[in-house]
């Protein structure tokens, strides 16, 4: 957190616009689980979420005490070809590509119906792009806009890897603390306010998205 202070201190001395990623993780198992609004309540069980949340609230801080330009969105879990995965909650939606490539079998450590929110790379990047460009007397929340591209669960996306991968499979080995986090956090957030106030609309579905993280990845494994 002295990072982030520091950092939107040098943006209030030097009249900068400031950009902070927030996540899906600012939210907890009190908050409304479908169609999560953009405002609501926010109780996260978990650091990384607490983080979030005091994250969100010094860039509101900043913006309506000292007039920063401060600007950011809430990140649902992002998949990617070129970063590998990193253990984390959502992660196992980043795995499961590189599993079916190079094994054809992937073993889940989320259970079978727990949906989440997730995001392809570009969409995520031109969300960034189009937030810091939106004109800022259309911003009535600036800061940790809710933003998604989709929401699925295990089974769902096995069976749009298997429209290109016919022979994949997929089994399951909960981990109870990953799954804990995951039911933890809404089925399906509502983007409303930022389509709304800076127009924002993601490109890429599950479908769209399977077929280029396989087509990116077999020219990498």
């Amino acid at each position: 957190m002295t990072g982030l202070v520091n950092a939107l201190e040098v943006a209030r001395e030097l009249d900068l616009k400031f950009f902070t990623p927030s996540s899906i993780g600012a939210f907890g198992p009190s908050t409304p689980k479908d169609n999560t609004p953009q405002d609501t309540i926010q109780r996260p069980t978990t650091m990384y979420g607490v983080t979030k949340v005091s994250g969100e609230l010094l860039c509101d801080y900043y913006h309506t005490k000292y007039g920063v330009d401060t600007r950011g969105v809430r990140f649902p879990g992002l998949i990617s070809y070129k970063t590998l995965p990193g253990g984390g909650t959502t992660d196992y939606a980043v795995d499961i590509y590189y599993e079916a490539l190079r094994k054809g079998y992937y073993e889940s450590f989320i259970k079978e119906g727990t949906y989440m929110d997730m995001m392809y790379m570009p969409d995520a990047i031109g969300a960034i792009i189009k937030l810091i460009n939106a004109d800022p007397e259309r911003l009535i929340h600036r800061n940790a806009f809710n933003i998604t591209a989709m929401s699925f669960e295990p089974e769902q996306i096995k069976a749009a890897i298997q429209k290109e991968l016919p022979d994949f499979e997929m089994t399951y080995a909960v981990d109870s603390a990953r799954q804990a986090i995951a039911d933890s956090w809404p089925n399906q957030i509502d983007a409303s306010c930022a389509k709304a106030e800076w127009d924002f609309e993601p490109q890429y579905d599950l479908e769209a998205m399977t077929k280029d993280m396989l087509a990116q990845l077999k020219t990498r494994i």
